[in-house]
């Protein structure tokens, strides 16, 4: 990694006024996501169809906010080139497609064969491993932000705080 005084930041060229938009967007999917493991965990518990229903609805805003993401994220992956050149972006971006096949799957298979019948085993399975590849893949996407800069604008973060 560059030391902090050589370290230059790489811009984002999907933004709106001045902000990048992948990391705004991708925190929705991913409370959905993660919240489908507590509510796949609370039917199994109690067999209350609520529970079923919810998990229903997080799946589909968890896959389909996750899509919308994901066309941001992907857009800078192919228009800045410094971005291309991080393998850590390549790694964040694979598993990214894989997090989202898995969403849409968990989706797909609540939607086709019923909300409560799709959650054993297929649904849960589905959404535990879901959370874990939000933790890995975030890890990669913070290891972008505050190793490599992507997306951080350092005068502006270096007049918010005096230890940069």
């Amino acid at each position: 990694m560059p030391a902090k005084a050589t370290l230059r930041p790489i811009g984002s060229k999907i933004t709106m006024f001045g902000h990048p938009l992948h990391p705004a967007m991708i925190h929705f999917p991913v409370a959905a996501l993660f919240g489908l493991v507590a509510t796949d965990l609370a039917y199994l518990l109690t067999s209350d169809y609520f529970w079923a229903r919810a998990g229903l609805w997080l799946s589909g805003v968890g896959a389909l906010g996750g899509a919308l993401s994901g066309c941001a994220g992907l857009a800078d992956l192919i228009l800045v080139r410094q971005i291309r050149r991080v393998i850590t972006a390549w790694c964040h971006g694979i598993l990214a497609v894989m997090l989202l096949s898995l969403a849409s799957l968990n989706w797909l298979l609540r939607f086709s064969a019923g909300a409560d019948t799709a959650i054993l085993p297929w649904g849960l399975y589905l959404s535990l491993l879901s959370g874990l590849l939000i933790g890995v893949t975030g890890f990669l996407g913070a290891q972008l932000v505050y190793e490599y800069a992507v997306g951080v604008d350092l005068e502006e973060a270096a007049g918010n705080r005096p230890d940069i």
